[in-house]
């Protein structure tokens, strides 16, 4: 995976990353014009297709709603690289099909704007010369997330 870096800070929670007023859409296309709104209001309109988020610890705080991830998926984010991450906002995000990796100091070393590509298997991030590790996902994680998410891993899961 290649693209762009987005960064954000410390604790960035569910109502930053989709504000509650748009809980009532499902749609994850119409949920991602409102994308980090809470943060900044022109970010659904500089992001593209393949970009990354990056931020510090505990990204995805706050409430369990599936709303955040749908809204990151919707916009086409590769991955969201942060410190860590909320418990459960990490495994809504896994089930939707959306890398999470989290990866200790990262923050310090990268900045919006930024071109990295990421090697799941390998567990690196490269941006220029520079390679940063990140905790691998387990195997099953990797799979699901191939699959684009639990449900079509599952659906094609021969029982």
């Amino acid at each position: 995976m290649k693209g762009k870096v987005w960064k954000f800070e410390d604790d960035i929670d569910t109502d930053q990353i989709i504000p509650g007023r748009y809980l009532v859409i499902r749609d994850p296309k119409k949920l991602a014009k409102h994308l980090m709104e809470g943060i900044d209001p022109q970010f659904p309109d500089k992001v593209k297709k393949g970009d990354f988020i990056v931020a510090g610890k505990n990204f995805g705080c706050g409430s369990s709603r599936e709303h955040a991830p749908l809204a990151l998926k919707g916009a086409g984010i590769s991955a969201v690289i942060a410190e860590s991450f909320a418990r459960i906002f990490y495994r809504n995000a896994i089930n939707l099909g959306i890398p999470l990796l989290e990866a200790p100091g990262i923050s310090k070393h990268l900045k919006t704007g930024d071109e990295i590509e990421i090697n799941l298997e390998k567990g690196i991030i490269k941006k220029d010369k520079r390679e940063f590790k990140f905790k691998k996902l387990p195997e099953l994680m990797v799979e699901i997330l191939k699959k684009g998410g639990l449900t079509p891993y599952l659906k094609n899961k021969n029982w």
